[in-house]
């Protein structure tokens, strides 16, 4: 495997979405998740990775060393197999645990880039604490949860289709949101890079990842998102130059009409402030 990463990384991600439900809350009706206090929008770090999963899956079609560990309809233990068989001559216990967890990390990209814990009874591979994580994502203003009627032109039994007397619909809702832009947190740590193996082509590939991804995850609940900006700050040291909270400050989003509501990126000023950045730090605006 190439060498880790070497410097310390945090960086800004701005996406918007159009007339669609960014993330549902199964807990609520499948509605967009929101803040109750203040009505700004929220996605979990979940849904984010979820889509760098599948980009990089779509990419290298479960191929080592880029395969991915927690894919759709994946049975875990199952995954883990080949680790064990891997390490099938090693008699001590916690040596075996140890291999399988490296080998793990060599062949999963989403294991050395974000962790997991492994560590159940069968196929035991421990637990690995991955470099790369995210916060949640938080609307720049309040958002409006709203839900549409819809019709479907069929129904799915002759019984249902019996008792409309052939009229043959089927009422439904779909919850969205006009307009939401939101920005998102993330932290690369060197260290922990050093301890998975997490390489510069794998920050390549997470960079080329979060700036792809929605592209190819359109469905029709999700209405259109996209990318509409990516800011990252290298540190010229492994344990950083600067606290993250002072660089997240120097990317600042203004709405430009406060007295209509937003609908497109457009409706705000971006700005990165390149020159208030602390020395020993790298701003790199790759959207």
């Amino acid at each position: 495997m190439s060498e880790a990463i070497k410097n310390r990384y945090e960086f800004v991600l701005l996406f918007d979405v159009k007339n669609g439900n960014p993330n549902g809350d199964p807990d609520g009706g499948n509605m967009p998740r929101i803040d109750p206090e203040t009505g700004h929008g929220i996605t979990t770090d979940v849904c984010l990775k979820r889509k760098v999963r599948n980009y990089v899956e779509l990419m290298h079609e479960d191929r080592p060393p880029y395969r991915i560990y927690i894919k759709e309809k994946a049975v875990l233990t199952v995954r883990r197999e080949p680790a064990y068989d891997s390490v099938e001559e090693v008699k001590d216990k916690s040596e075996k645990v140890s291999r399988a967890r490296d080998w793990m990390c060599e062949n999963f990209f989403d294991v050395r880039t974000f962790g997991a814990v492994m560590s159940t009874k069968e196929n035991n591979c421990g637990q690995v604490r991955g470099p790369a994580q995210f916060s949640f994502s938080r609307s720049i203003d309040p958002v409006v949860p709203l839900e549409a009627a819809i019709t479907r032109m069929a129904v799915e039994t002759a019984k249902e289709a019996e008792s409309q007397g052939g009229d043959n619909r089927t009422m439904g809702r779909k919850a969205y949101i006009p307009y939401g832009l939101y920005q998102t947190h993330g932290f690369i740590s060197a260290p922990f890079a050093r301890q998975t193996g997490f390489s510069e082509e794998d920050l390549a590939l997470l960079w080329q990842a979060l700036m792809n991804m929605f592209d190819h995850d359109h469905s029709a609940s999700r209405g259109e998102m996209a990318v509409q900006k990516l800011v990252a700050f290298k540190h010229d040291s492994e344990l950083g130059n600067a606290p993250s909270q002072n660089l997240f400050t120097l990317v600042r989003t203004e709405r430009i009409d406060k007295e209509r509501p937003p609908r497109s990126v457009s409706d705000y000023r971006i700005t990165v402030d390149e020159k208030s950045a602390p020395q020993g730090i790298e701003v790199i605006e790759m959207l």
